[in-house]
């Protein structure tokens, strides 16, 4: 487990250990391509000094042989660093990614309310190619350039200390010089970043609104929308090559001045009979062997301020904790275990009076038992507003059928978030089988509810798949099985390829209550007992309703059920109906005691709203 409160260096190396292997591969690559870099200057120097005047032609020609093959050497190597090196930059890309969506999935609805799905995506897939080429050529460049300039400054110290001393004051001033504009492009670059995250968000929600955009023929709305995010883009990215380009025209500066400094120097020593030609020259050949690792660092600076600002965008979104977590080892886990008791074994030892189990042929698999009570709860969904739900208590016995009624904006959707867990209470408590859902297993206590929705999801996958989603394990004739008990089996089978059907993006290939009752089937496959049925037929007419009705029976047979409705035939055969406005309950009962009450439930049905 990984440290994201530490400096972000220190993370960032952290993802190398993996890939040591080929870390150290690349560097040594680099520096036997860097020494033989550094060989050449004084192979050349030796040449010049001995073998052409003593006219050793031979042994000239073999030396220049030698030096051949190292540079086809060096082109091997070249490829290892080039091939290798952008492979461990990959690997390193594909962990962060790995842990960044992890950790996202980890994440609370409340961090999701607050994000675009658009800026995301920029954030999983742009902001980490850019590391991937950071991470490559970031130490490799580095160490490149220091053995290369270290190596041919020790050499020259050597040849002509007075001339090496001249390049040892401009290099200092040259780094000064790329350090003050650093900090301007590492600036500019993260709002970039930040400006393309917005434009990707802009076209996801274009995307994905294309059809209601149409609808409402606001093209020219949502391109104005998309074009002000393009502009800020456009103007960030102005700042960001307005910033490089001064760091590369200073840099180019030093680079030219670099030569004219030892030509000028270097010829007032030759004048003065301090140093000759042939240690100009050799002078000369350093100098070209050092400049092209600062040309790559410097044509590398973009890359590494583009990296970074995505690192640091990567390393905000990790130091995100989620609020809702599961607890530590030894509380309730996804056996339903619980310091070796089951959840039966805890039902069987509580001191509340729970209903009891009923017969029926719906087979609970696990050995939860469940009941939901739900004591004084409070809810709000940002601190210092109102709360949603206010001090409710609410008491479900297993296998009853509960209906949960109400004017919009009173809690109902939020009442039902509240039960697997998708928001903590504020206050009090809700517990499952007797056991607070806080001290189960995240991932045990939703295996266990099944939630369908008004508005249904579905992959852009086949139907098949998008049924197996309810347990990816299931067979096909399980899936076949959980068809036909959601009455969508016959609908399937009449398309042209049947199950291995395309369900388009978001299940646009299918109607409404097509994508209803293939949401039913998942559930019938997951076979959790406690079902929530949030508004799942609201969106649908009254004959498409009629004939989901029937799957929603068979569904509810034998589990706890929470209905949240606005239509009266979807509540009826409800053992209780609780009317819940501004967070409480102000009514509960049957149908016909409400009715009989006369109160605010018997108010909206006669005027039609149930």
């Amino acid at each position: 487990m990984k440290d994201y409160s530490q400096p972000i260096l220190k993370t960032f190396i952290s993802y190398f250990r993996p890939h040591r292997r080929l870390f150290v591969l690349d560097l040594s690559c680099a520096l036997m391509a860097s020494l033989i870099d550094l060989a050449f200057p004084l192979v050349a120097r030796q040449a010049m000094y001995d073998m052409l005047p003593g006219k050793e032609y031979a042994t000239f020609f073999q030396v220049m042989v030698i030096v051949a093959i190292a540079f086809l050497l060096r082109s091997v190597l070249n490829y290892i660093i080039t091939y290798w090196g952008h492979m461990f930059g990959v690997r390193v890309e594909a962990d962060l990614r790995a842990d960044l969506f992890a950790h996202m999935q980890n994440l609370d609805f409340g961090f999701f309310n607050r994000s675009r799905t658009g800026q995301l995506l920029s954030r999983i897939t742009g902001d980490l190619f850019e590391i991937t080429e950071m991470s490559h050529h970031g130490p490799e460049d580095l160490f490149i350039a220091a053995v290369t300039i270290l190596g041919s400054i020790i050499i020259m110290l050597t040849i002509q200390w007075q001339l090496a001393l001249v390049i040892l004051i401009i290099i200092p001033v040259a780094l000064f010089i790329i350090m003050l504009n650093r900090r301007r492009m590492v600036r500019t670059s993260r709002r970039v970043k930040e400006r393309l995250a917005e434009i990707n968000g802009e076209v996801e929600s274009g995307i994905s609104g294309i059809r209601t955009s149409k609808a409402f023929a606001n093209e020219e709305e949502d391109f104005a929308k998309f074009e002000a995010a393009n502009e800020n883009f456009k103007n960030s990215k102005c700042e960001n090559y307005k910033a490089f380009g001064l760091f590369s025209a200073s840099l180019e500066f030093f680079m030219c001045i670099m030569p004219v400094a030892v030509m000028a120097f270097g010829g007032w020593l030759i004048m003065k009979d301090s140093m000759n030609y042939v240690d100009l020259i050799t002078f000369y050949l350093y100098i070209a062997t050092f400049i092209t690792p600062i040309r790559k660092m410097a044509n590398f600076m973009e890359t590494f301020m583009n990296g970074w600002a995505g690192l640091t965008r990567f390393i905000e979104i990790m130091r995100m904790q989620p609020s809702i977590t599961s607890p530590e080892e030894g509380s309730i886990n996804e056996l339903g275990m619980s310091f070796g008791m089951s959840f039966g074994d805890v039902y069987q030892d509580s001191s509340m009076s729970l209903g009891t189990r009923p017969q029926n042929s719906f087979q609970n698999s696990s050995n939860i038992v469940p009941d939901i009570h739900m004591e004084n709860i409070s809810f709000a969904y940002e601190e210092d507003t109102i709360d949603v739900i206010d001090g409710l208590t609410l008491h479900i016995n297993e296998g009853e059928t509960v209906a949960v009624v109400g004017p919009s904006g009173g809690g109902k959707t939020t009442l039902c978030q509240l039960i697997p867990r998708f928001y903590d209470v504020d206050e009090g408590t809700i517990r499952i089988g007797g056991v607070d859902i806080r001290d189960m297993n995240l991932r045990f206590l939703r295996k266990n509810i099944g939630i369908v929705q008004q508005d249904v999801f579905l992959f852009p996958d086949t139907l098949a798949e998008n049924i197996r989603y309810g347990r990816p394990d299931a067979t096909d004739e399980e899936v076949y099985e959980a068809a036909r008990k959601a009455e969508i089996y016959d609908d399937i089978i009449a398309m042209p390829n049947g199950f291995n059907s395309y369900a388009g993006e978001r299940g646009v290939m299918l109607s409404g209550g097509q994508k209803q009752r293939v949401s039913i089937a998942r559930i019938f496959l997951k076979n959790p007992p406690i079902l929530i049925l949030d508004e799942a037929t609201s969106a649908l007419d009254t004959i498409t309703e009629a004939r989901i009705q029937s799957a929603f029976d068979k569904l509810a047979e034998g589990r706890t059920t929470i209905i949240i409705a606005h239509r009266l035939s979807t509540i009826r055969g409800a053992d209780r109906i609780v009317l819940i406005d501004e967070g409480i309950i102000k009514e509960e009962g049957t149908h016909e005691e409400l009715m009989a009450a006369g109160g605010q439930y018997a108010h909206l049905y006669i005027k039609g709203d149930y």
